[in-house]
Parts: structure tokens; sequence; C-alpha cells
């Protein structure tokens, strides 16, 4: 009899282990499937990060990795809804399923994940705070800037970490904050302050806004830490890989030299991780829920991830951005990814 008990409780574990993982591979990736469009959370509005074009099409880098992603389940870019949401809004709007995946200027930080039960897919861009000076002042470093009028957005660790930078140099500082990013703008154009300071990539974006961009300049200078990235909710791990791998897979690609120019002659490499790349060898679309050659449909769609930077905020475009430490680890920056093997 104890057997017999003991047989059919593993029996019972076991068809509740099925029950569950059936459960947890029931999740975000079969709605986009069975919907046939990803829902993509991303800015209002950040030029060369996600904002309409002159044809009133959603453009920028966080753009394409929501293209990414939809690439790599539809082999079609396009098939993505962009709902943009506000700094408020955002993670409410992912926590209540408004949106699949959001792509949007988020620093990755602990409250977030722990606190927000949420989770950020890996680091698609690292940024930091800067500072945006008129090229009259003759400046060329932070250091520079004491007894200084910075005007900065209300509510922001921004004013937090000017703060303590100054404070930590010893240096005058005239703080004026303002509640939101336009008025933010307008007191730095009327002369109001001498420096507006945000993340680096947002001002290099504002600075587009000004009547004469050419006349200011963003400082070298970075004073802390924000890595941005893609976020996804917690608990379906399925969901969370495709994201982290569709990121990585631009990354990767860039490393491997395989753009939307090489993928042809990369589908007849005979070299073993272009080939597990292109899935030609391997089962690793399979695993992700998606086809074998889920990567070849990104870099197809979307190109690699220095196609990527380069045409959206990189050197040639408009915002002209310098690479930095996006640039791939083996080119001297910290941009990098995990094989796919």
């Amino acid at each position: 009899m104890n057997r017999i008990a003991t047989a059919l409780a593993f029996a019972g574990a076991l068809t509740g282990a099925v029950v569950t993982a059936s459960f947890a591979q029931a999740g975000t990736l079969d709605d986009v499937k069975t919907r046939g469009v990803l829902k993509c959370g991303v800015s209002q509005g950040l030029a060369g990060f996600s904002a309409k074009d002159d044809k009133g099409q959603w453009a920028g880098f966080d753009v394409d990795l929501c293209r990414a992603v939809a690439a790599a389940i539809f082999d079609d870019a396009s098939k993505v809804d962009y709902v943009p949401l506000s700094a408020d809004a955002r993670f409410p709007a992912l926590q209540k399923g408004d949106v699949d995946l959001l792509s949007r200027n988020s620093t990755w930080t602990l409250s977030r994940e722990a606190g927000l039960k949420l989770m950020f897919a890996g680091v698609s861009y690292y940024d930091g705070q800067g500072f945006l000076v008129p090229v009259s002042k003759n400046v060329v470093g932070a250091l520079e800037l004491g007894k200084s009028k910075i005007c900065t957005q209300s509510g922001t660790t921004s004013a937090l970490n000017v703060q303590d930078y100054f404070r930590q140099n010893k240096m005058d500082l005239e703080l004026i904050e303002l509640p939101t990013v336009a008025e933010v703008v307008k007191a730095y154009a009327d002369g109001k302050c001498d420096v507006l300071t945000t993340d680096v990539s947002q001002l290099y974006a504002l600075r587009l806004q000004l009547p004469k961009p050419a006349d200011h300049i963003v400082l070298p200078d970075v004073i802390s830490k924000e890595p941005l990235g893609p976020v996804v909710r917690q608990g379906d791990d399925a969901w969370l890989n495709l994201v982290k791998w569709s990121l990585f897979a631009l990354v990767n690609a860039e490393e491997l030299g395989i753009s939307t120019a090489t993928l042809d002659q990369a589908l007849k490499s005979e070299k073993p991780d272009v080939k597990r790349f292109v899935g030609t060898d391997g089962t690793y679309g399979e695993q992700l829920g998606v086809t074998k050659d889920w990567a070849v449909r990104i870099v197809k769609n979307v190109g690699n991830y220095g196609e990527v930077f380069e045409r959206n905020v990189g050197a040639q475009s408009k915002l002209g951005i310098p690479r930095g430490i996006n640039q791939l680890w083996s080119a001297g920056g910290i941009q990098y990814a995990p094989p796919i093997r």
C-alpha cells in the first residue's frame, strides 16, 4: 500500500509539474503571436530614440528594438503597435499589460525590478547625466561650472545628482528646477540659466530644439550611471528570454561582422559561431519559441547594433552622439553580449 501511495503521489506531482510548465509557456509570446502584433511602449517623443518622423512613422533607437523583437517573431518588423507613454505612466502600463514590452529610455535600478516586479532584459544603451552649455562660455569640463545657474526637471534624479556632484567638488550652485522638459529647454534658451543638465542622450536630442543647435555643446563629463534597456513583467521567463536574446542578437551580429550588407554571405559561412547565429547549426530559435532563423530575421529587417546606433543617434545622424562606451567591448567600449551556443 505504501508503494502504491508513493507511486500515486509521484504521478500527481509529475502531472502538476507538466500542467505548471504548460501554463508557464502560455504567456506573452503566445499572446503576441495570437494577436499578430507586438504592443511596445515608447516615449512621447525623444529625437533619435522614439519619435515620429516626417512621414508620421515611429523611428529611433528604442523603436528599432521593438522592431527587432517583432522581426524575430513574425519576420516583419512593421508588426508593432507603438504606445507613447509618459515617465509616470510607463511602468504602470507595463504592469497592467497595456504593453508587452517597454522600450523607452528607462534606467535599470534595483527598486524598479524588486519593487515594481519588473525585469530589465539587458542594457541597450549605456548613458549618464551630463551638461549642455553655450559654446560662448568657453567651458571644456564640468569642473569649470562653479557658480553657474543650472536648469533641470523637477522630481528627477538629475536634480539630486547635480547637487551631489557640486557638493562633492566644493562648487557653488544655483539650481533651477522646472516641472516639464519643455519649460527647462525654454528657460535655457531664454538665458535664465547657464547650463542644462539631464541624461547625455537627452541633451543631444534637446539641443536640436534650440534655435541654433551648433551654438551649444554637450560636455564630455558624465556624473552618473544610467544603464537604459528594455523592460518586461516578472513571471514570464520565456518572454524575457526572447526580448533579451533579440537585443543580444543585435550586438552579436555586429561582433560577427553580420550586417544587412553581409547577411547573404553569412548564410553560406562554415564558421561555427556564424552557423549558430544564422540557424544552420543548432536549435536555438526553437528553444526561444520562434523559428530557426530568428536572428537572421532581426538583421534582415533591422540590421545589427552598430547599424541601429549610427542611423538613429550616431555621428552620422542629426544627434551626432559619439559611440563612446556603447562601442563593442572588442573596440574599446563596454557593449557586450553572451554567445549563442
